[in-house]
């Protein structure tokens, strides 16, 4: 069976959650693969709305193992209340159904200190983070201090990982750092430990197992491209790859394990926090798109930036990813509007931009070249197949299809889960059919 790398393609918040929630009906295994509790991916499925910032999407699936791969960074307290949270719903999230990295890093209390620290110093400067102390978690990892989720399951081991790295993080806190206990973080590291002992494995061997069964495996990637450590609008970025080439490293699998990779976009374009966002709208038209497509952020409740389809980000993201096939999102969002911009190209002072740019300050420069589409007026929520769609939707779409060069397998037309139109096989890899 094919195995799959789901990503997002834009700033995040693309509507990856309930895309691999629809894709584990037929995979036999999800593995989210890198980020943190920065990431939230809300799932609607007869009509009860499920937010999850750690435990991989496919838990709805009964017959489905979810992993949370060694890429992932985890406040056990919190993957602890969406683990009873589930359970209490009637979710199995038993040992059986969810496995840990024991190669995951733990956030600790005093991530959250010194991400807000962070944010404070940097002044007009600051990065728009969450404040859920993912990026000096990964600090931590890899300067090598960091605790990982195996370090909770033995005393000692634990013991030693904090008293190695506690005088230095006192002196990086400052009076920040002034609670920072000692036995307190080993009373609670211990507890941790203790309520996830059954779960913390070596997810890699897990992984290869299931795929020696011959079973499908779906890596969830979280946030975006555009948030990319490495290839994003650095600095305004997350703290880890989130490109699907680092499927293979934040699950340990190789890279020769991969068969498809799909993309999610929205049908315009979305952003929170700071940084250049060269489509972005201002008025009634973004707030319109805001109000319609509900765009707050799942894990902070920020209104999103709000502004239209930038078909330059999604061909960098197409390249970036090696997509095999895309899943255009909500574009039911975009019902009633009588004209729509998609963003073509990028251009400084009339000079056309050849080369993305690397640095924010030039991207922040950029104008864009747009085309205009007719919108549609019809409420398209109800639609489930392609040619049932309003002429100028389809004509929209297939435009997208052009200018990004990649098959449009899959659009969402509502939030639930049976608002999708599939248009091809989402799992078929390049040079298939």
């Amino acid at each position: 069976m094919p195995n799959l790398v789901l990503v997002g393609c834009q700033w995040g918040d693309e509507g990856k959650g309930r895309v691999t929630d629809l894709l584990a009906e037929r995979a036999r295994v999800v593995v989210r693969f890198q980020g943190g509790p920065n990431a939230g991916h809300t799932l609607i499925v007869d009509g009860q709305e499920f937010v999850l910032h750690l435990v991989p999407s496919g838990i709805l699936n009964p017959e489905t193992l979810c992993v949370i791969g060694n890429g992932v960074v985890i406040d056990p307290d919190l993957l602890l209340t969406e683990i009873d949270q589930l359970a209490a719903l009637g979710h199995d999230t038993g040992p059986q159904h969810l496995k840990i990295s024991d190669r995951a890093v733990a956030i600790m209390p005093y991530h959250r200190l010194l991400d807000g620290k962070g944010e404070r110093e940097r002044g007009h400067n600051r990065i728009g983070t969450t404040g859920r102390g993912i990026g000096p978690s990964y600090e931590d990892k890899v300067a090598r201090r960091a605790v990982r989720m195996g370090d909770l399951l033995h005393t000692a081991r634990l013991r030693t990982r904090l008293e190695a790295h506690l005088p230095d993080l006192r002196r990086r806190l400052g009076t920040d750092g002034v609670d920072v206990d000692m036995m307190e973080l080993m009373r609670r590291g211990r507890a941790w430990g203790e309520r996830l002992r059954e779960h913390v494995v070596d997810t890699s061997a897990a992984i290869h197992a299931r795929m020696v069964q011959g079973d499908s495996v779906v890596f969830e990637g979280a946030q975006g491209t555009m948030l990319d450590i490495d290839h994003g609008t650095y600095p305004f970025v997350t703290s880890s790859n989130t490109v699907a080439g680092n499927a293979c490293v934040g699950a340990g699998v190789g890279p020769t394990d991969i068969d498809a990779v799909l993309g999610v976009v929205k049908a315009y374009t979305t952003r929170v926090g700071e940084g250049p966002f060269p489509t972005e709208l201002q008025g009634e038209v973004a707030d319109q798109l805001r109000k319609a497509g509900g765009e707050f952020g799942s894990t902070t409740g920020r209104p999103r930036r709000c502004g239209w389809f930038d078909a330059v980000i999604a061909l960098r993201s197409a390249a970036l990813n090696g997509l095999t096939g895309l899943v255009l999102t909500k574009l039911d969002v975009l019902s009633g509007l009588e004209k729509l911009r998609v963003g073509t190209s990028y251009r400084i002072f009339d000079q056309p931009v050849v080369d993305f740019p690397c640095c924010v300050d030039e991207l922040a420069r950029c104008e864009y070249d747009h085309i205009e589409l007719p919108g549609w007026q019809e409420d398209i929520t109800g639609v489930r197949e392609f040619a049932d769609l309003p002429e100028t939707a389809r004509a929209y779409v297939d435009r997208l299809e052009e200018l990004v060069g990649v098959p449009i397998r899959m659009i969402s037309v509502g939030p639930s889960r049976e608002q999708i139109i599939l248009r091809s096989d989402p799992f078929i890899g390049r040079g298939s059919a």
